[in-house]
Parts: structure tokens; sequence; C-alpha cells
């Protein structure tokens, strides 16, 4: 639990540290857009108020509260799986990845009202409308490893 613990504090603190240095130190909020090597990366704010592409973006305190919620929810399921299995160190990581992102997110709900993203990618004439962040990318490729890496292993 240790490994899962201590991933998932780095990913919440990178996250964090991520959206507190480009959407307050870089004033990202009023600026709206800073273009840093387009249009591979820019900078785009967006508040988020529902799930991943505005799913769900109602703003309301209803939508917000079931929000965090649910997160919270699959926060513990997560943990309580991982804790009724015996995890491989790529499950651990994966889990805590997972755990961390999802954690960010809902603390920025509880913060500002709703997720604060700001990664746009775009490439090869293809121009993306979507803003995400790093709670996001953690969310996908901790889910994604949890299922990648599953084991068969009970515990004893």
């Amino acid at each position: 639990m240790r490994t899962i613990i201590a991933v998932a504090t780095l990913t919440f603190l990178l996250d964090q540290m991520s959206k507190y240095l480009v959407v307050h130190a870089m004033n990202l909020k009023e600026l709206g857009r800073i273009d840093v090597w387009p249009p591979i990366l820019n900078f785009r704010m967006a508040w988020n108020y529902g799930i991943n592409f505005g799913l769900f973006s109602q703003d309301s305190p209803l939508t917000r509260w079931i929000l965090i919620i649910v997160a919270l929810a699959i926060t513990v399921g997560v943990l309580w799986w991982v804790s009724r299995i015996v995890p491989n160190r790529w499950q651990k990581i994966s889990a805590g990845v997972l755990v961390g992102g999802a954690l960010g997110n809902v603390i920025d709900r509880l913060l500002y009202g709703a997720v604060a993203d700001f990664l746009n990618m775009s490439c090869c004439g293809f121009d993306n409308p979507y803003a995400f962040n790093v709670a996001d990318i953690a969310v996908f490729a901790g889910a994604f490893g949890l299922i990648l890496f599953t084991s068969d292993k009970k515990p004893s």
C-alpha cells in the first residue's frame, strides 16, 4: 500500500503544481490562452464542470457534488480492489496514478467548483478543441494500466 500512496501523492502534487503554475502564476485564468509550441502544445483555459470532453457539464451544485462523490467512490473502489488481490508492481503504480489523478480533480471541484483544464494539443492539420490536465491523463493512464497489468493471483 505504501507504493500506491507514494505514487498517488506524487501524481496529486504534480497535477496541483502544474495547475497552480499555469493557471495562477502564468495567469492563464486571465489571459485565456498561451501558445507554447503551436500547434503541438498550447495552454487554453477551460473550466470543466462535467466529466471529460464536457459531458454532463451543467454548472450546478448538484452536478458538482455528484461528480465529487463518484470520483471518491472510484478511489475507494480501486483501493479496495487492490487490497483484495496480490498486486504486482505495475498494478500498484497504476492504482496510485489513478487515485492521485482522481483526487487532483476532486480538489479542483472543491476549490473552484470546476476542474481547471489547460493542456491543448493539436497536430497534423487536426485542431483539437478540447483541453485537459495532468489529472485527466493520470486517470486514463491508471485505468489503462490496471486493465493491462491485471493479475490472477489471489491473497493467501
